[in-house]
């Protein structure tokens, strides 16, 4: 007989209308208030929290197939070693509902037969999000749905990058119309997930698993709906597109915990199987387990203090028909000619988040080398990059931690995240000048 998890990922915001959410899961648990993605786009991302590795180990650079979204490459190396594999060997029985990876379900990417390692139930939405008019993998097979809400409905400036310099600044009225409904339209949707989660809460309590049961809400990136006058979207370096919600609740785990230490979506595969009582020694993940920051009682453990952000930009090799003067090379551009992506928008960023430093420091493989840096702790809308202000020696140390985060090899000696991590903590920040 095969044990039961239930391991609840809604890939949506925690935003003001979860308020049985918060209730249900973060007050009786822990609320994470500094997670992080590591790379701010779906499938790179959820490709991490599957693997629990860097975007540059997992090789998950965009969500194209030509960029190894749910490619036959990504199958038959990451895939086959995610976390759902090892849980399966620990006998636990699986589950997955929802979207998976915005190629899935593609003729080139195994189609609908395709049914990924470890997952005993599997009820995927095949390509990217959609509400209506949708296909689902049941089990390897297709399953299709139309409109009718109550059967498909799927879910009951200065120095900144040059691609942040293009926007008109103030925005146009009919940018702002166009933001607000999309703003309003997402809370709508996050009322059906909160309801949905209290179901789930309510239905394992009436089986008498809810205090044997561990549930975790997060999501893959952030969203932007306006800021910096972008109009909306993710991709970009900025808290607003790398901050994720993280709430966890579960056995050993205190009520009305909040917690400060910075921890990322490579760090879920592993917590899973630190909780199933896989011995992580044995698995290749670049994340770590934050069991003992939720249940110092069951682990122990020191926090990263500092982790890395990347982002491979995509772009098309044409220009838009309706902004021929932007040329080619960029990608998703409204129809005012803002573009939220392009293929030199391709940058890594180490992130400095401990007692004394709250730091990002970010480098873009384009044409102007160009280098962004923010003291959060002063200035934490990132309105201002101080990169030709800062002591040199902060930027030269910032600079190293970069080029050892950017090469570390999970589980390999000596470049294993981990161990750069605690190489590159003997050099200390002194206090940024400003």
């Amino acid at each position: 007989m095969k044990q039961c998890t239930y391991l609840s990922f809604l890939v949506l915001f925690l935003q003001t209308p979860m308020k049985k959410t918060k209730q249900l899961i973060g007050e009786a648990g822990a609320t994470f208030v500094n997670a992080f993605t590591v790379t701010p786009l779906c499938c790179p991302s959820r490709s991490s929290i599957l693997s629990g590795r860097y975007p540059h180990n997992h090789q998950v650079r965009n969500n194209s197939l030509t960029g190894n979204c749910s490619s036959p490459l990504w199958q038959k190396g990451p895939e086959a070693e995610a976390f759902p594999v090892f849980l399966s060997k620990k006998k636990y029985q699986t589950f997955f509902s929802g979207k998976y990876l915005n190629q899935y379900g593609q003729k080139a990417a195994g189609d609908v037969d395709h049914v990924p390692p470890g997952w005993d139930q599997w009820n995927a939405l095949v390509g990217n999000s959609q509400y209506y008019n949708y296909t689902l993998s049941v089990n390897g097979k297709a399953e299709k749905h139309s409109d009718t809400y109550e059967k498909d409905y799927l879910t009951d400036l200065i120095d900144k990058h040059w691609l942040l310099r293009q926007p008109t600044n103030p925005m146009p009225n009919s940018s702002i119309v166009y933001l607000d409904n999309a703003f309003r339209r997402r809370w709508q949707t996050l009322l059906s997930v909160d309801n949905m989660v209290e179901k789930l809460v309510k239905k394992l309590d009436s089986i008498k698993e809810l205090d044997n049961t561990y549930l975790i809400y997060s999501s893959d990136n952030g969203y932007h709906t306006g800021q910096f006058s972008l109009p909306i979207d993710k991709r970009q370096l900025y808290e607003f597109d790398i901050r994720i919600p993280l709430l966890v609740r579960g056995p050993g785990i205190k009520p009305n915990q909040t917690l400060k230490a910075p921890v990322l979506n490579i760090d879920l595969a592993p917590t899973i199987l630190d909780i199933s009582g896989v011995n992580l020694s044995t698995v290749k993940m670049d994340g770590e387990s934050f069991l003992y920051q939720m249940a110092p009682s069951l682990r122990n453990g020191t926090a990263r203090p500092f982790f890395l952000v990347e982002y491979t930009g995509e772009g098309s090799p044409v220009s838009d028909p309706s902004c021929p003067k932007l040329g080619s090379g960029v990608s998703e551009c409204f129809p005012d000619c803002v573009c939220e992506d392009a293929y030199n928008n391709t940058y890594a960023c180490v992130r400095s988040l401990d007692g004394s430093h709250n730091l990002q420091y970010c480098e873009f493989a384009d044409s102007e080398s160009f280098v962004e840096m923010y003291n959060l702790t002063t200035d934490p809308h990132q309105l201002q990059n101080i990169v030709k202000t800062v002591d040199p020696s902060v930027l030269q140390l910032m600079n190293q931690r970069l080029i050892k985060l950017q090469s570390c090899i999970a589980d390999s000696f000596p470049l294993s995240c981990t161990a750069c991590r605690l190489l590159l903590n003997v050099g200390t920040l002194r206090n940024v000048l400003i």
